[in-house]
């Protein structure tokens, strides 16, 4: 009895081991099975690539339907947008698929299997992407015009900037020996340029050093015109470009919108004609999913948002139009001509007028400091009146043809100009002459 005991326990271990062996064959010949890869090598990268920062395959569709930003942020939705799959992909994958039922697909085709059952997967994500980017694309209009009105403020407020207007025409009246009563301001970068015969100093540097002279609160000017250097930096034109691509964004939202509304709706009749029919509550597909999407979830919010933009695109609008407007208006009151106010481009001007604040602001630093020193070297060495040191520099202070010169300038700038006299050298509008008051009377409307 033992023995027969002993020979069927043994039989049952043989037939368990070879039972086991089995399961392990065929475990072994599914793990040996290649995965089916339909897609090149270069798209099958990509793809792996973004999956590496995406949630799983199978978390993707609930979030894109309600369009949870909890789970996809705006770079996750840029990624997405370069994994929707083409037609020709879906049907290579979806025959391959059927040709081998058993087989295990790779990942990149099991997401792009997974991406296309979502419809309208393109227009959801542009959809996604617009009300995330709004406020973005919204500040990069807004920002530029900002500086621009800001930048004409600080100008028509400093009187730094007016003074050296005043001080530069004085001086090119006064070398050129006219009465001449405006220029153009793209002759202030040439300031540095242009030296005198006989210290071979720049011009700026006289103008700085008349300017401390004359009026010894004058600023440093690129202090008080930070604006200005900010909109040089912008490029008017690409705002105008991004202002209607903004535009046309929205209007394409306003349609993306509609093709989805009418899909939900036709996939929600279909779905009462079938429970009606008898058909049960059985929905697959991805219309149930859309349906599961919570009340507060960005795509119920969708219409609301859309309504918004259109609002702010409104005020954008009139906004960039103002702006621009008074740009053209403080060319006018700078004594530009309207064919040169069309022409002149609003990042240019204040670019020039940023450059040369720079190059002032150097210069002043550099006459400041030199007369710090020769403060400091003339506190050292002072002679008495009495000594032959100081009776010969008596001597040589009496005054020289240079001396007369610059106290000719120095009158000449302390002199209020007549301003009674129209001039020819600057461009005027046509009108009466009963209206003609003097250059100042014109004030630029805030």
């Amino acid at each position: 009895m033992r023995r027969e005991s002993e020979r069927g326990s043994e039989r049952r271990r043989r037939r368990g081991s070879e039972r086991d062996g089995g399961h392990r064959d065929i475990s072994l010949e599914l793990q040996k099975q290649p995965a089916v890869s339909v897609l090149g090598m270069k798209r099958s990268n990509i793809i792996t690539i973004a999956l590496s920062s995406l949630p799983p395959p199978r978390l993707l569709p609930p979030a894109i339907y309600s369009m949870d930003s909890r789970v996809l942020d705006r770079e996750d939705v840029q990624r997405l947008q370069l994994l929707v799959p083409t037609e020709e992909e879906l049907s290579l994958i979806k025959e391959t698929k059927a040709q081998n039922p058993h087989g295990p697909l790779a990942q990149a085709e099991l997401c792009l299997l997974t991406l296309g059952e979502i419809p309208h997967l393109s227009t959801r994500l542009q959809l996604w992407a617009f009300a995330l980017d709004y406020d973005s694309l919204e500040r990069e209009i807004a920002e530029p015009l900002f500086h621009l009105k800001l930048a004409m403020e600080q100008l028509t407020a400093s009187q730094t900037f007016r003074c050296i207007l005043a001080t530069v025409l004085a001086i090119g009246n006064f070398l050129n020996g006219c009465k001449a009563r405006g220029f153009e301001l793209s002759y202030l970068g040439k300031l540095s340029q242009v030296r005198d015969t006989h210290t071979r100093q720049p011009l700026l540097h006289h103008v700085c050093a008349l300017l401390l002279q004359l009026y010894p609160q004058s600023s440093d000017l690129y202090s008080d015109i930070t604006a200005v250097t900010k909109a040089g930096k912008c490029d008017y034109s690409q705002v105008q470009t991004n202002f209607a691509q903004l535009e046309s964004q929205c209007k394409a939202s306003w349609e993306q919108l509609k093709v989805l509304e009418k899909a939900e709706e036709k996939k929600k009749g279909g779905k009462w004609d079938k429970w009606r029919g008898g058909g049960g509550g059985g929905g697959g597909g991805g219309g149930g999913d859309e349906a599961l999407a919570p009340e507060g979830s960005l795509r119920h919010r969708l219409p609301k948002i859309l309504k918004e933009c259109e609002e702010r695109l409104k005020v954008l609008r009139a906004v960039h139009r103002r702006v621009i407007n008074r740009f053209h208006s403080f060319l006018l009151f700078l004594g530009y001509s309207r064919s040169m106010v069309r022409d002149t481009k609003a990042e240019d001007f204040c670019k020039t007028i940023s450059n040369f604040s720079l190059e002032y602001r150097t210069t002043r630093q550099a006459v400041l400091l030199q007369r710090e020193r020769e403060r400091q070297k003339t506190g050292a060495e002072s002679p008495g009146p009495n000594t032959p040191v100081g009776r010969r520099k008596h001597l040589q202070q009496t005054p020289s043809q240079e001396n007369e010169e610059q106290c000719r300038l120095e009158e000449v700038l302390r002199t209020p100009e007549s301003i009674s006299r129209p001039d020819v050298t600057l461009p005027r509008n046509r009108r009466r002459i009963t209206d003609i008051q003097g250059p100042f009377s014109q004030r630029l409307k805030w």
